[in-house]
């Protein structure tokens, strides 16, 4: 075999083996499943890391007959879930409806429900609420067309506030206005179209990193808004398993005396910034338990030549090579559901770098 025959097939399975580490597989849904797409631009499928919080919470609280589907792969957040997704970045909602490309996706995974965040990029480009709602409504016939019965989730869009275009937010906040009057007119009782409200308590400055896309803090929120709805369209109520009971009873007994790993809560690494010589990461705790977290501890291990450069909102002790991070603020109460995040300089090369962090 050629030289460069060998090298190709070589960069060929590293390419593999590095999107299986950053993606993880897939959990396989049951064949039955309810098939679930989440349908918008970059805030839902760049990598819109909402969506593996919101799958791990389902799975955490018994909601498992699910599937979550989509023409677009899963994006790496750093945990392994559903990643199908209609997420298409740089999408406008009215183009999509023009060009008629929503039935084309509908055919391709027949979807029982949509969770749809669209109309950002339409905001962005200053068309009017009454022409993007004209939009939704082309979906929404195209939804019903694939499926009579199709659930629809329709978010009221999260703030923004680009450095590019002062008057957004004032026409997010417009937009959202004019969303529960449409939904309203456009609901039936065989297809009921139901607002989730992603804007009230979302921050452009704390829950962004550019006045426009989700951090971790904005996917926690994000995630938060949706379940409830969502878990309301699946229409199977709270979970009465056996194992959820253990689990809700492990968790009171473990929180009051704090030991660590604690069940009913879970930690995800993200890489926000890399730099020649360090770079950043960010650390997401979330409640998935059912009462509360007074106190929490995250642990992971520097690889070799590496070292901590600074941290924020957080208290850091240092043993050796073995790290603890403990964020003073929170230790109060993480509730149900909730997360905090926090974050740190890291000095060293970011290969060395090997998060698998443990609450």
């Amino acid at each position: 075999m050629r030289k460069e025959a060998v090298l190709s097939a070589v960069l060929t399975i590293v390419a593999v083996v590095t999107a299986l580490l950053l993606v993880g597989p897939k959990p396989q849904a049951q064949a039955a499943g309810i098939r679930i797409m989440p349908l918008g631009d970059s805030i839902t499928g760049s990598p819109g890391c909402w969506r593996a919080l919101l799958w791990n919470r389902l799975q955490n609280t018994g909601h498992t007959n699910i599937d979550f589907v989509g023409t677009l792969p899963p994006q790496g957040c750093g945990v392994p879930y559903d990643g199908d997704n209609e997420g298409h970045g740089g999408f406008l909602a009215t183009s999509v409806a023009n060009q008629n490309q929503l039935p084309g996706w509908l055919a391709a995974t027949t979807p029982d429900i949509v969770m749809m965040h669209f109309g950002t990029n339409d905001v962005w480009n200053n068309l009017s609420p009454e022409t993007i709602l004209a939009a939704f409504g082309r979906l929404v016939d195209q939804m019903r067309a694939s499926k009579a019965t199709m659930k629809i989730l329709v978010a009221k869009i999260i703030p923004m506030n680009p450095a590019n275009c002062a008057d957004c937010g004032q026409r997010v906040i417009n937009f959202n206005n004019a969303i529960p009057g449409w939904a309203s007119s456009k609901s039936t009782a065989q297809s009921p179209v139901t607002v989730v409200d992603q804007w009230t308590g979302f921050s452009t400055a704390t829950d962004t990193n550019d006045g426009v896309h989700p951090n971790a803090s904005g996917d926690a929120k994000m995630s938060d808004r949706w379940y409830p709805a969502l878990v309301a369209a699946l229409g199977d109520g709270p979970p009465t398993s056996t194992t959820t009971t253990t689990t809700t009873t492990t968790t009171t007994t473990t929180t009051t005396t704090a030991p660590n790993p604690v069940p009913g809560c879970s930690a995800e690494v993200r890489t926000v910034n890399r730099w020649p010589g360090a770079f950043q990461v960010e650390i997401v705790v979330r409640d998935t338990g059912t009462t509360p977290i007074n106190g929490w501890t995250v642990r992971f291990t520097l690889g070799s030549g590496m070292s901590v450069g600074q941290s924020w909102n957080s208290v850091l002790s240092q043993s050796g090579l073995a790290l603890t991070l403990r964020n003073l603020d929170w230790n109060a109460s993480i509730q149900p559901g909730g997360s905090v995040s926090v974050g740190m300089v890291i000095n060293g090369d970011p290969a060395n770098w090997n998060p698998a962090p443990t609450c």
